[in-house]
């Protein structure tokens, strides 16, 4: 039992040294690190002195600059001005240049649209003319033509005339003559055939045709006595003249 008295438990050890150690090492960390920030502050501050320094020393210059670059500034103006006004002598020889060679482009149009107009103008008119031409020359040849025929065909009438004249009025078939040839007299009408009145008119050549010349008391002078053969007229122009008898 006195065995176990003795061995009794001992007080832990105080660790209070080890802990004022650790406390001494991080204060003179610390004061190292205080010492770098102000050396680092002091180093800003020095730069920006001399960042300052250098900015009033160079507004400085540039105040006592000024004056010389506003002269050479000044002296560039005229040239600048000089080399303007050539480029602008030049683009106004150009633009000039350039109007004028268009003027004579459209005179030289204008005088041709002229000229072909002028071309235009005569060859419409000609064959304005050559269309009338043409027109009067096919009415003439049909006119032609016609009286052609209808002085063909004068003989025919004459000969309806003579027979009707010696036929019995009461005989059915010189009845049916008489229908015919007026039937036939018609048609000439509307051709534009025409008799020419002679009987009793005085003398004219260009309708009559004188054959004969009597003197009778009854007539004056130069009047046609008596009609021997019927003379039409086609139109304007005389088929055939009338063969008359001219009392003196």
């Amino acid at each position: 039992m006195s065995k176990g008295k003795k061995k009794k438990n001992r007080p832990a050890q105080d660790t209070k040294p080890k802990e004022t150690g650790s406390i001494n090492t991080e204060t003179e960390e610390s004061g190292q690190m205080t010492q770098e920030e102000q050396n680092k502050n002091e180093a800003e501050m020095t730069e920006e002195t001399a960042a300052e320094e250098t900015a009033e020393k160079e507004a400085q210059c540039e105040v006592n600059n000024e004056p010389e670059a506003e002269e050479a500034a000044q002296e560039a103006q005229p040239e600048e001005a000089a080399a303007d006004s050539e480029e602008t002598g030049e683009s106004g020889e150009d633009a000039r240049d350039y109007f004028k060679k268009k003027k004579e482009k459209a005179g030289k149009i204008d005088e041709k649209l002229a000229d072909l107009t002028d071309k235009l103008q005569r060859q419409m008119a000609e064959f304005e003319n050559y269309r009338k031409r043409t027109e009067k020359e096919k009415a003439t040849m049909y006119d032609m033509g016609t009286r052609d025929t209808i002085e063909k065909l004068l003989p025919v009438i004459d000969n309806f005339e003579r027979g009707l004249a010696g036929a019995n009025e009461e005989d059915p078939f010189a009845e049916g003559m008489k229908m015919i040839y007026k039937q036939l007299m018609t048609m000439l009408t509307d051709l534009g055939v025409t008799p020419i009145d002679a009987a009793g008119k005085e003398f004219d050549p260009n309708l009559h045709n004188a054959v004969m010349h009597v003197d009778d008391e009854n007539f004056g002078d130069n009047i046609v006595a008596e009609e021997l053969q019927k003379g039409y007229m086609f139109k304007d122009h005389v088929v055939r003249h009338s063969m008359v008898k001219v009392a003196n």
